[in-house]
């Protein structure tokens, strides 16, 4: 049994096979798919996908950072309402990305804190999302540091050092295509983070592992990070597979 922690089933690259993407998903062992949000626009499709699976989709809901501009108060009003009026198995994707834009730091920083602090009102794990910005993840992270507080840190693309701080801070590593890529760079420290500190995920449709590298990411693939993690641990794949469902379980409480 196998979880996609974080992909995104519901956006439009999918429309035209997701029956197929799906299926062809279960029939590769997995059971459950966690679903960020993104913005308000998406909240209407991501309802959408979970009631047609409502067996296999586990629904997060938030506000993407790159999706913070200037009326960031307003929408960030309309996500809660919708958490508060749902049923969600966690907050995200939330975090701060400043590899596209900088100018919106600030209002990035505040909506990060706000939902962080959602998470913990709710006892709800969080999907954080990073781009050149762990500094000021950690800085709001260590503000808000609780027993409460807990989740992945998607897509962790960071170094050692910043791994075991994440861990230290009651957080899982989400490790996705970038494990398998030759210039990944976690691949050559990840074998020191015990495997019961991380999980798996695709980001499907982004960030396909090789050898699918620059095409459609889909589900089914997660298999091929499990295949490296496996590698990398020299561990029984089955054991390692179970390990990682068990660590997605405790996360989301599925």
């Amino acid at each position: 049994m196998i979880v996609d922690t974080h992909t995104h089933l519901f956006v439009e690259e999918f429309d035209v096979d997701r029956e197929e993407v799906i299926e062809r998903a279960k029939s590769s062992g997995i059971e459950k798919f966690v679903l960020p949000n993104i913005d308000i626009e998406s909240i209407k499709r991501l309802k959408k996908t979970v009631a047609a699976y409502p067996d296999e989709m586990l629904p997060l809901m938030g506000l993407h950072p790159t999706s913070v501009k200037e009326n960031y108060q307003e929408v960030l009003s309309k996500i809660k309402e919708e958490l508060d009026s749902g049923i969600y198995y966690g907050i995200g994707e939330i975090g701060i990305d400043l590899y596209w834009d900088k100018s919106f730091l600030k209002q990035q920083q505040d909506a990060f804190q706000t939902q962080l602090q959602w998470a913990k009102e709710k006892k709800l794990p969080v999907s954080i999302h990073i781009r050149d910005a762990f500094d000021e993840v950690f800085e709001i992270i260590e503000q808000e540091k609780s027993a409460d507080l807990t989740g992945v840190f998607h897509c962790f693309t960071g170094n050692k050092a910043q791994a075991q701080k994440a861990i230290d801070l009651n957080f899982f590593l989400g490790i996705g295509g970038v494990i398998t890529f030759k210039n990944g760079k976690i691949d050559k420290f990840i074998s020191d983070i015990y495997p019961e500190n991380i999980v798996v995920e695709t980001d499907a449709p982004w960030l396909a592992p090789t050898p699918y590298r620059g095409k459609r990411n889909e589900p089914a693939y997660i298999n091929l990070i499990i295949d490296k993690l496996a590698q990398i641990y020299e561990m029984n794949r089955e054991e390692l597979a179970c390990l990682l469902y068990h660590n997605s379980m405790d996360i989301f409480n599925f």
